[in-house]
């Protein structure tokens, strides 16, 4: 490795991995260098050659790794590959950043981390998300306490909307045996890593997730989830792919207020006295309160993770998003098709053999038809509704 510089290498250059490695390549990412792409498709990188003149291009990541050239690597393949491909990696002395979600099962990312732990190397996720204004504002309050005991959460996050030529735009989406799932595996990742982060794991989960409500497709279009925490605490997370207009709304309350994310906006309601204390209190029908608002700011969650990931490695920054933090909302996931799939409550830790088994068996019983990539409309650039989106209507 260069003094100060990661030659990086990115690993699947479709939609998004094609915006990393031209924001690398554009110099946006101080001490990150582009040293190569791969892409297991020849003919579209052949489309793409002009755009990384003089960047050496491999068909598979074994030889990307093998080449010499990379002392770090960006996986943006499809899912069930992040873990194969990353423990490749590891085992080469490479850092490794990975697109979310960390991989398709609990028992493959448990993997990924220990291969990652016997690196030694850096290991990351990109939860682009993490760097919102607003989220990390809502951390910091819970986090303080200032909020008091959690007693409820309500997600409803159903501006993810999607038309059916999405789902038709590559031969690996919206299907068990190609993406391992629909929203809860490829959009909603983001939003139950911040639940997560925020508000802490469950203990208990229960799910209704709905194959093609909305969609000609064989996975979920459409999952809600109840959550239960051990001191009492529910949470309820509400996510679509087919509702339009559709809703972004975050409320977390406790027992000295309550936190609103909606439309760009924090709203933090703090009361004087906790209501544990106020409920037994005969002189007064009211417990007054402050409110205070944070706005949202313009921010590129991707840049920011590629940023923190070189700083990370270079000079020792603390990671915004650890790889080893991804199990958590992918825990969630998994517990939400098994309690789906069983009909019943899954108590946390969960059975991951048991959820391993039931997704081979809907793997092998697919029968959504095999479909060819159309990636020519790949746009080099990070996408407005892949940051936070709190527009009712977002396709772009």
């Amino acid at each position: 490795m260069e003094a100060e510089r990661l030659n990086v290498g990115v690993i699947g250059v479709g939609n998004i991995g094609s915006a990393h490695a031209s924001a690398i390549l554009g110099g946006k990412v101080e001490g990150m260098r582009l040293a190569a792409i791969c892409d297991k498709d020849e003919a579209h990188l052949l489309r793409i050659a002009a755009r990384y003149e003089g960047v050496p291009r491999f068909l598979s990541a074994q030889e990307l790794i093998a080449s010499g050239l990379c002392d770090t690597v960006i996986v943006s393949t499809p899912h069930y590959a992040h873990p194969e491909i990353a423990a490749l990696a590891f085992r080469a002395g490479l850092n490794v950043l990975t697109e979310k979600p960390a991989g398709v099962t609990c028992l493959a990312v448990r993997e990924m981390m220990a291969g990652a732990k016997r690196s030694g190397k850096a290991f990351g996720v990109m939860f682009n998300q993490r760097t919102n204004r607003l989220f990390r504002e809502a951390k910091r309050i819970v986090s303080s306490g200032a909020l008091g005991e959690l007693r409820r959460c309500v997600w409803i996050i159903t501006n993810w909307y999607r038309k059916q030529c999405y789902y038709d735009s590559g031969s690996w989406r919206a299907s068990w045996r190609g993406e391992g799932g629909g929203v809860l595996i490829n959009q909603a990742p983001h939003n139950l890593d911040l639940l997560q982060w925020i508000c802490g794991m469950p203990s208990h989960v229960y799910a209704q997730c709905e194959v093609g409500k909305y969609h000609a497709i064989e996975v979920e279009d459409d999952a809600t989830i109840l959550m239960r925490y051990d001191n009492g605490m529910t949470a309820t997370f509400i996510t679509s792919t087919g509702e339009y207009p559709g809703t972004n709304r975050l409320e977390i309350t406790g027992t000295r207020g309550k936190l609103v994310i909606e439309n760009g906006k924090l709203t933090h309601t703090v009361t004087e006295m906790d209501e544990r204390e106020f409920r037994y209190t005969a002189e007064s029908v009211q417990n007054p309160i402050s409110v205070s608002e944070t706005v949202d700011e313009a921010y590129n969650g991707h840049l920011e993770i590629l940023r923190n990931f070189t700083r990370h490695i270079l000079y020792g920054d603390a990671p915004v998003a650890s790889g080893y933090e991804a199990i958590g909302e992918l825990t969630i996931s998994n517990a939400a098709y098994l309690s789906s799939w069983l009909g019943r409550e899954i108590a946390l830790p969960m059975d991951e053999a048991l959820f391993d088994a039931e997704l081979r068996r809907r793997a092998e019983a697919d029968t959504s038809p095999e479909k060819t990539d159309t990636r020519a409309d790949v746009r080099f650039s990070y996408k407005k509704r892949w940051n936070t989106n709190w527009e009712k209507n977002e396709n772009s």
